[in-house]
């Protein structure tokens, strides 16, 4: 389930709106997905693929090329193997990974949660081109 369907949900559940009105932010919210599938339609997000490619003109050591292609069964399998990690491992990686400023919970990820992350990939692209090389981040 999306975040925006979950806060309508609460919205509704708390008062703050009708049910009429739950329906029409609901209604509202398909036919948005609905123009989206129509402008994208059946891409399905295959790889997530990362170049990076030196500054024009280098040679010599440590100015190598990068060409990785991560299937994203790949991804979704590492997912959904963090639900078989023990507790103590999986609190020191959570740990690891808050030092580092992200704040992930392994034991509370579902998998429409995995599909929602997925999915999201879709729209990511990321260019970086500097005097050091060009970075490139985005699925395919």
């Amino acid at each position: 389930m999306s975040e925006n369907k979950k806060r309508i949900l609460e919205m509704l559940e708390a008062g703050k709106i009708t049910s009429a009105e739950a329906l029409e932010l609901l209604s509202a919210m398909e036919k948005d997905g609905e123009k989206e599938k129509a402008t994208n339609p059946g891409r399905k997000i295959r790889y997530l693929r990362v170049q990076v490619d030196p500054p024009h003109g280098s040679a010599g050591e440590g100015a190598g090329k990068v060409n990785i292609r991560v299937p994203v069964t790949l991804i979704k399998a590492g997912m959904k193997l963090t639900s078989l990690m023990p507790e103590s491992a999986a609190s020191q990686v959570e740990d690891a990974l808050k030092e580092k400023g992200l704040n992930i919970n392994f034991k509370n990820i579902k998998d429409a949660d995995v599909e929602d992350i997925i999915e999201a990939l879709r729209e990511l692209e990321v260019d970086v081109d500097s005097k050091d090389g060009k970075v490139r981040v985005f699925a395919e």
